[in-house]
């Protein structure tokens, strides 16, 4: 199964996009703002992580204490996770799903996390291989 990130615009606090799930649309998201980071430093929290190919598990995290699509080998990061959330504030470095209906925010994201979720997770244990491409 594949992921595709596309980031369509980046804002000097956030990041929004729009993921698909093997070609075809799901949803927006929202992540920190973008850095080269071969030039500039990154920000503890307020970073998005550097476009690339993933692979995705579902797991518990221990934070959310929930089942969530994690990432894998990110560099410069680690417990990258798929979740809810509405701001640049909930980010951390994860991709929030939900709709851009407002600017710098999505919303009805705990609808979108349930339904990526199990999706991942259904391809995950029918033994697919999830990645995602982040661009």
């Amino acid at each position: 199964m594949l992921l595709e990130l596309n980031r369509i615009a980046k804002k000097p606090l956030y990041t929004i996009g729009r993921l698909f799930i093997d070609g075809r649309y799901f949803c927006d998201t929202l992540e920190d703002r973008c850095r080269d980071l071969d030039k500039e430093e990154k920000v503890m929290h307020e970073t998005a992580i550097p476009a690339g190919t993933y692979e995705v598990v579902v797991n518990v995290s221990a934070r959310f204490k929930r089942k969530l699509p994690l990432l894998l080998d990110v560099p410069h990061f680690t417990g990258i996770r798929i979740h809810r959330g509405n701001t640049d504030k909930d980010t951390s470095g994860c991709i929030l799903v939900g709709e851009n209906k407002q600017p710098g925010r999505v919303i009805n994201s705990t609808g979108y996390e349930l339904k990526l979720t199990e999706i991942l997770e259904k391809a995950m244990l029918s033994g697919e291989k999830i990645t995602i491409e982040v661009r």
